[in-house]
This record gives C-alpha cells, structure tokens and sequence, in this order.
C-alpha cells in the first residue's frame, strides 16, 4: 500500500509541475495585470492626483474598446506601423550589408572603429529636430531617426558576429580551398545569424518607441499624435487609451520577433536548451 500511495502522489506531483509548466507563467502574467490594474484604479480615485489627469481603468478601458470601433484609429496604427516597418527594413539591410564589408575586413575593423564608436552612443531622440528640419511633418522625420538608431545596434551584432567565427573552422575552409561564397553560407552565416537576429529583436523595439516619439514631437501622422491631439483636446481617457495601444503594439512585436527568432534558430543551442526548459 505504501508503495502504491508514493507512486500515486509522484503522479500529482508531475501532473501539478507539468500544469505549472504550462499555464503557470501565463497565469502568474494574469494576475500582475490585474494587480497592476487595481493599484491603478485604487491610486487614480484615493491618490493625490487629480482623478481628471489620471483617469482610472474604468473610464479607459472602454474608451479603448470604443477606439478599436474607429476607423481613425486602425488608420493611426496602420500609419504607425508602416514606418516602424519601413524603418526597420531599410535599417536590416543597410546594417547587414555594412556590416558584411567591414567585419569581413579587419584593416576596415580598424579604420571605422573610432568612427562607428563615435557616432554609435549619439542619441536618436537628440536629431529629431534636424529630422523636423528636413522633412518635416512626414513619414521621412520618422525614417531617418529610426534607420539611424537601428542601424548601429544591429550593424555592430553583424560585426561581432562575423569576429566570432571560429579561427580552426576558417583556417580549415581555406585549406579545402573552399570558395568565397560557400564560405559565407556555410561559415560565416550560421556564426553570424544569432548575433544578427537578436540585433533584430532589439531594433523592433526601439524603432516603434522611436516613431510614436517623433509622431508625438514633430507631428507624422500615427499614434504619437494622436496621443498629442489627445492630450491637447484636454481627453486624459483617450490620451490613457493610445498608450495603452502603444504599449499592446509593443508585446505583440516582442511576441511576433521571438517567434521568428526561435523559428530560424531552432538549430542553436540556445533556443534547444529554452524549449527543454
């Protein structure tokens, strides 16, 4: 009996480690939401705030669910998301195939370094105005802050990228005469993709802060100004509610780029070891 009882209670102990294997993240992420939204509303109607400023989840919620029946709204997101997309293209290939020439050269490696450390730390945000200056209010201010500040992080994960290519394994090519291009196929392209796919999953990001930023100063049609109309026509709820869609958008970029990631790099031993985990 004793023997029957153990094995009994091994097997809802597996059952309950697998159910919290499963669904507990995604319930422990529930309830920080709900926790999250409760301080909000306790904070915005007892807090010292004034509740016109910070309206509570109950007057913003639905002013986001009235949102999503707008058609202005789906119009700010798509306009949003077209330079955050456009952006981010321009800023992958120009990056890969930069990175490509210099990290493939170490007398260029030497002769850029100064360079690239120099303009690399420049904040984007701080060229918004020269942006503003020479496009203006169009999708343009917002391509050339976030292809400026894309392209250096993903540019230098190229560049180490191609450094980490093991020595033996290029020596080792060269050897077996192998040819240039295989070389890059079969060498420096499996190296260098992780380091190339992170830099993606990190530029995804900071390019949709940085187009709602230069929306919400410099005006580009998108959510950053509506935010700003939001907030001019005195309409805290709405303003509330376009954050909000921000910061949704945001999760659903992380969620989108770390599928593909995990996708193309089924093969590394990082994502192996995150799937077993």
């Amino acid at each position: 009996m004793t023997t029957v009882s153990q094995a009994q209670a091994a097997v809802a102990q597996s059952k309950r480690r697998y159910w919290w294997h499963k669904y507990g993240p995604l319930t422990m992420g529930v309830l920080g939401i709900v926790l999250a939204l409760l301080v909000w509303q306790v904070y915005a109607v007892f807090g010292p705030v004034n509740r016109h400023h910070l309206p509570p989840p109950t007057e913003v919620i639905p002013t986001f669910l009235r949102s999503l029946t707008l058609s202005e709204f789906w119009v700010a997101i798509g306009q949003t998301m077209t330079a955050w997309a456009l952006g981010l293209a321009i800023s992958i290939v120009s990056a890969l195939l930069v990175g490509l020439v210099i990290g493939s050269s170490r007398v260029l490696r030497v002769w850029t370094h100064s360079t690239v450390e120099f303009l690399r730390p420049i904040p984007a945000v701080g060229l918004i105005p020269v942006a503003a200056l020479l496009f203006g209010p169009r999708i343009g201010a917002e391509l050339m802050i976030i292809v400026f500040a894309c392209f250096w992080i993903i540019v230098i994960q190229v560049i180490y990228g191609i450094a980490d290519v093991d020595k033996v394994a290029r020596e080792t090519a060269r050897t077996m005469r192998m040819g240039q291009v295989d070389m890059v196929k079969y060498l420096v392209f499996p190296t260098l993709l992780p380091y190339l796919v992170t830099g993606i999953r990190l530029a995804a990001t900071v390019a949709l802060i940085l187009a709602v930023t230069v929306e919400l100063i410099v005006g580009t049609p998108g959510l950053g100004h509506q935010v700003a109309q939001a907030q001019i026509n005195d309409s805290p709820p709405a303003m509330f509610a376009l954050i909000i869609t921000t910061g949704l958008l945001g999760i659903l970029i992380n969620f989108v780029t770390r599928f593909i990631a995990n996708r193309v790099l089924f093969w590394h031993a990082s994502v192996r070891g995150e799937v077993r985990a």
